[in-house]
């Protein structure tokens, strides 16, 4: 036995023993209230739970720079047996974290995929006016959604959706765009962001109470590896090829642009790691 195999042991009785751990009824932390004219980010989540997985920049962006977080549910799900379900699911996880939650419709939208958007541009469109018309009301400073290449149909939509939406604003409309990665991985992102011990906690909590989907498949209790897996990436995909990787223990990934002029802009070269005690806000003035 090397310190190794003890090292893996641990990490596999700590995976067994998470799945004994309550789902989801835990009581919400006090929190002082934001005033009504915070700054917003909009997440734009192809599913419920998603908000949750990639939200930790915007989680930073809530209790260090006093950010209110708007998670938009794109979808609720394509088991309409179980969308009602997963709408309470989902209040309750966004509820956890003093995310403000918005309904696209009743239900969700439908048929958000590259496909439908090819296939069917009458419908399409009335799925853009639906976000485009929620850009528009809230005005949002920075908004997060999934990058083009996020292989699962739905997060591949809303990037298409939402970067509609946006090319529907106002000439000035301008933000700055954090686009997420979870199904697949992004090739070019340029902001590793570290998620302290406490935020990871409190998204995991939160992610528990999607139950019906984490007792299908416990994957809130992966999400710390797949963050370990982030560092790893992150040192070299957004630190440069051959760099030494940030002293994180657990990140996410994101590709930083600006939306002015009716498109994506770059903000800089390269790209740069976000450290806890660095306030999130900073984002917007790089």
């Amino acid at each position: 036995m090397t310190p190794y195999h003890q090292f893996v042991a641990e990490l596999a009785r700590l995976a067994h023993a998470g799945k004994q751990f309550p789902l989801g009824g835990f009581p919400k932390p006090a929190r002082p209230p934001l005033p009504a004219d915070a700054p917003r980010a909009l997440i734009f989540s192809p599913h419920p739970d998603d908000e949750c997985i990639i939200g930790a920049l915007a989680l930073r962006l809530q209790r260090e720079a006093g950010f209110r977080i708007v998670n938009v549910a794109v979808t609720q799900g394509s088991n309409k047996a179980r969308q009602a379900g997963r709408w309470e699911e989902l209040r309750n996880a966004c509820d956890y974290l003093d995310f403000e939650l918005v309904e696209t419709i009743p239900g969700g939208l439908e048929k958000v995929n590259a496909a439908s958007r090819s296939a069917d541009p009458a419908a399409w469109q009335a799925s853009v006016a639906v976000i485009a018309r929620i850009l528009a009301s809230h005005q949002p400073e920075v908004v997060l959604f999934p990058h083009d290449a996020d292989w699962n149909s739905s997060h591949i939509g809303t990037h298409y959706l939402v970067t509609d939406a946006l090319a529907q604003q106002s000439p000035g409309f301008t933000c700055t765009v954090a686009e997420t990665e979870f199904w697949g991985a992004m090739a070019t992102p340029n902001l590793t962001v570290e998620c302290g011990l406490q935020d990871l906690g409190d998204m995991i909590a939160a992610l528990s109470f999607h139950v019906g989907e984490v007792q299908r498949n416990p994957y809130h209790l992966l999400l710390p590896a797949w963050m370990q897996d982030n560092v790893r990436r992150g040192g070299e995909l957004v630190g440069g090829q051959g760099g030494a990787a940030p002293d994180f223990t657990f990140a996410t990934l994101y590709r930083l642009r600006r939306w002015a002029d009716g498109g994506f802009q770059k903000i800089y070269e390269g790209g740069r790691h976000l450290a806890a005690g660095t306030t999130a806000g900073e984002i917007l003035s790089w």
